[in-house]
């Protein structure tokens, strides 16, 4: 393509974002993308969302919200207002200026990448491919996506990435619960395949977004860099879950010598222990990373390591519950143990990934009966069995042989679950100033 014809492709594009008649998709409608096709058409966008889940468009084109970081309100008002629509048909990308990717990238059984939602997905927005379109993937995944995977794909209709089409990697930071950070405030990273494609993709997020746009040299830099951000937490818990293990042996308590490490001024991040952790991002993406590695031939002996200690502390929390259950002479076999909290952490209503299920696998392996209370999650099915949550009566809470607090959610009143428990495990601290009963408290 020359020059003026490339500048003009080019040009026309960032014409549409700045006037905002650009018209904008999200494929993928979950907890990354429904928030994004929110943004956008509060901005001014015309947003069209994608979904293979047709209860979810549905949902959205009736204008009922799913996700709790989203005002239910704000969805509402406009999709009556006609700024955001949904479908199952990707033929819709058809009136699309601008394409966002938002598609799970989970793991196989073999601990390796499954990007066959992106390929699909890559696949799908081909099909409808033209000059002056900019594609961007959100979904987290290995360095080299991008440009190993979704670029050929593009690319086989004949048009150039660059000049013909654009397109850039801008990882999600989504942080499910967090009244402080959100879409909207939260700086962004944005790295193109050439700098026309970085330069539109990033002048697209300032238009809707108030955090600082990042620009890196390439679509690697950004995936690398999410991957990053996800190691260096899971690997920070796991030196702490480790200590804590520790620690128990030793009769010292992890949460006093964590207050007692804050105080440095310098050189000290603190992080928390838990019953493991979950979600799709910290105990996942560090393994896209593991994967990559393999084809360097380089061993990501850390992250594995880090890996085996965070996934060892359910199977840890279980350990404990019956080592204080012997402490009364109470077998784990026949044990009413109730779960308080099954999310993976507080506040939400997500079940990914979290640690409450594993406690349940392990909990039923030593026959003990599982019963759980969560505000957020009414009812779950795990491995064919269905669980109900339990209202946490005085009378109800009596009749379990241990309290174990999984997940700390703001809503509970743990004073009460305190006094009307006969043993509470707690794994997130939250009964630290709670007075009463303190003979029968046992800390991670």
């Amino acid at each position: 393509m020359k020059v003026r014809e490339k500048t003009k492709v080019t040009n026309l594009l960032k014409r549409k974002i700045t006037d905002k008649t650009a018209i904008l998709s999200v494929i993928g409608l979950g907890y990354v993308g429904l928030p994004l096709v929110v943004e956008k058409a509060k901005s001014g966008y015309k947003v069209i969302g994608i979904d293979i889940q047709q209860k979810r468009v549905d949902m959205v084109n009736d204008g009922i919200n799913y996700i709790g970081d989203i005002v239910d309100d704000d969805l509402k008002e406009l999709v009556d207002k006609n700024m955001i629509e949904a479908s199952t048909d990707y033929s819709v990308l058809s009136k699309a200026d601008c394409v966002m990717i938002c598609v799970p990238t989970p793991l196989d059984r073999h601990q390796q990448p499954d990007t066959s939602y992106i390929e699909q997905s890559t696949r799908d927005i081909s099909k409808y491919l033209r000059r002056g379109m900019l594609i961007v993937l959100e979904s987290t995944t290995y360095p080299g996506t991008t440009e190993e995977v979704i670029k050929p794909i593009l690319e086989a209709t004949g048009l150039k990435c660059g000049e013909d089409f654009f397109l850039a990697f801008s990882p999600e930071r989504v942080d499910p619960g967090n009244k402080q950070y959100n879409i909207k405030n939260t700086p962004k990273i944005v790295g193109g395949v050439t700098e026309n494609c970085t330069e539109l993709a990033a002048l697209l997020y300032e238009k809707f977004l108030q955090g600082s746009i990042h620009k890196v040299s390439s679509p690697a830099v950004a995936e690398i860099e999410k991957i990053l951000e996800n190691t260096f937490r899971n690997i920070n818990i796991s030196v702490i879950n480790e200590m804590t293990i520790l620690c128990e042996k030793m009769g010292i308590d992890i949460w006093e010598v964590i207050e007692a490490a804050k105080t440095k001024p310098y050189g000290f991040m603190p992080f928390y222990p838990g019953p493991g952790i979950g979600g799709h991002c910290i105990p996942i993406d560090p393994y896209y990373l593991t994967w990559k590695a393999r084809e360097y031939n380089y061993h990501t002996k850390l992250i594995e390591v880090a890996g085996e200690i965070n996934n060892y502390m359910p199977q840890y929390v279980v350990e404990r519950i019956m080592k204080i259950l012997n402490k009364y002479s109470k077998p784990i076999n026949g044990s009413k143990v109730l779960l308080i909290g099954a999310t993976y952490k507080k506040d939400i209503d997500d079940l990914r990934e979290s640690p409450s299920l594993k406690i349940i696998d392990y909990l039923r392996k030593e026959k003990a009966v599982v019963e759980y209370n969560d505000p957020y999650v009414s009812e779950f099915t795990h491995n064919g069995i269905k669980y109900k949550s339990k209202d946490l009566t005085e009378e109800f809470l009596k009749s379990v042989d241990i309290t174990v607090i999984v997940t700390d959610h703001s809503c509970y009143e743990y004073q009460y679950i305190v006094e009307n428990s006969k043993i509470v495990f707690d794994t997130r601290n939250v009964t630290k100033d709670i007075k009463v009963n303190r003979e029968r408290i046992y800390k991670l």
